[in-house]
């Protein structure tokens, strides 16, 4: 890849995105994480996004992270995404992040205002259900080098300017499958350099493995630049190169450094959502409340591990 800014430039603007407080204040009052349902993880048995919201609801989630697709699907079927929202809140849920692919960041100028249309049309669907924020992957540059990472943090400025008008956040995701914003510190660059101060990231930690970051990053984050953070984990002997999205386990159940990623959110100062996105084929076989049932158990227990609560 290729960008114009030099690495002293990109360390020091990373760095700038703020060293967190010391892990022993972090330490010293367990955090309080909100416990959020990605529904990719129950993708495949497609209830439908209505009882997904009620299983999540009668498990004990706080909040459920839903795909645009999803949505769209509701609507088709002539679902009113406002009465969708009052049944969110009569369940006791939130929805803190929704995910979509709008096309915000390609070079192509046409196909760029098409995407940020897309995003537009997203964020009036997802602020229907009184959510707040929505995923902005690099959706359409995944497949080849060269971008200009100061050029990208203006196109993001630009979606958070629209998602200003629209009241909603995007939040700039890590891919590490991608071939371009599969690291942190690419990502971080881009949030900083919009120069806009809602700007914030989405870390994942199937992601940062794959895409080579690895956890330590986390460290220099602030809580507040963190929209969202999916929390998953990856079997023993994983490989980058060759590892999958269907290879995703429930946290716990793999080898990921669980236990300091999350004492790195809490000494950031993140008390937002752990988000559990999984696409285990083996999970879509089975019933999607023990699946749902496992995934809040699993991450409590990883949570309780952490902070020894």
């Amino acid at each position: 890849m290729t960008i114009d800014i030099s690495r002293r430039a990109l360390l020091a603007s990373t760095a700038a995105l703020a060293v967190a407080p010391s892990l022993a204040a972090a330490e010293s009052a367990p955090p309080r994480f909100g416990l959020c349902l990605n529904t990719s993880t129950i993708r495949e048995q497609k209830i439908g996004i209505v009882a997904e919201l009620e299983l999540a609801a009668k498990t004990g989630y706080d909040a459920v992270e839903p795909w645009v697709r999803e949505l769209d699907e509701f609507v088709k079927a002539g679902g009113s995404l406002k009465d969708l929202g009052k049944r969110v809140a009569d369940l006791g849920l939130k929805i803190p992040d929704a995910i979509g692919f709008p096309e915000w960041i390609v070079d192509d100028d046409a196909r760029r205002a098409k995407g940020l249309e897309e995003a537009k049309r997203n964020m009036d669907m997802v602020r229907q259900i009184g959510c707040t924020h929505l995923a902005a992957p690099p959706a359409g540059y995944t497949d080849r080098t060269g971008l200009d990472l100061l050029a990208a943090a203006s196109r993001y400025r630009q979606l958070l300017e629209i998602g200003d008008a629209m009241g909603v956040t995007p939040i700039v995701e890590v891919w590490g499958f991608s071939k371009t914003l599969n690291r942190l510190g690419e990502t971080a660059l881009v949030a900083i350099e919009s120069g806009h101060p809602k700007a914030c990231v989405l870390p994942d930690v199937y992601h940062l493995f794959k895409g080579g970051s690895g956890f330590t990053g986390l460290n220099v984050l602030q809580g507040a630049s963190v929209g969202i953070f999916h929390l998953n984990d990856y079997p023993a002997n994983s490989d980058r190169a060759t590892i999958k999205d269907a290879d995703r386990v429930f946290p716990g159940d793999g080898v990921a450094p669980l236990k300091e990623i999350l004492k790195s959110l809490a000494a950031s100062g993140y008390r937002g959502f752990l988000s559990l996105e999984l696409f285990n084929p083996e999970y879509w076989k089975q019933d999607p409340a023990v699946v749902a049932k496992t995934g809040l158990e699993k991450m409590r227990a990883t949570v309780a591990a952490a902070f020894g609560s």
